[in-house]
């Protein structure tokens, strides 16, 4: 079924933090692994610049939809509507959810909430659809 439907989504500076090489799998040269921190809860850090939300108690902006390769370069953020996140541990569908220490989707508990799991997940790594608040 698919739920990345209607999303509200701006672009951004990426910094250090997201904006990371990760090339083509499989090509000469390109890091192991390949996934970046595409799909993982982003925060503002300076002015039009976002970066990676470290803790439960960053305020979330949105989630990070592409692969910025390098700091500056364009990140697009999904700031309303449903669309995945990676998931930071077993996840409750229902919970309210915010970032963990690497951006993942935790349940939020009494900290900020930066949206509704829509599904639940099992394991660290899942995507998750989740309703951004």
């Amino acid at each position: 079924m698919a739920y990345e439907e209607s999303v509200t989504a701006i672009s951004l500076d990426a910094d250090a933090t997201i904006g990371i090489y990760t090339g083509v799998p499989g090509q000469p040269g390109s890091p192991q692994p390949h996934g970046g921190k595409q799909y993982h809860f982003v925060k503002l850090v300076g002015a039009h610049q976002v970066g990676l939300a470290t803790g439960a108690t960053d305020k979330v902006v949105g989630v990070l939809l592409n692969k910025p390769q390098t700091p500056g370069s364009a990140a697009t953020v999904g700031i309303f509507g449903v669309v995945f996140v990676s998931a930071g541990g077993a996840i409750t569908a229902g919970a309210s959810v915010g970032p963990d220490g690497n951006g993942q989707a935790i349940d939020a508990g009494a900290n900020a909430v930066a949206g509704y799991a829509i599904s639940g997940a099992t394991a660290a790594g899942q995507l998750i659809p989740v309703l951004l608040k």
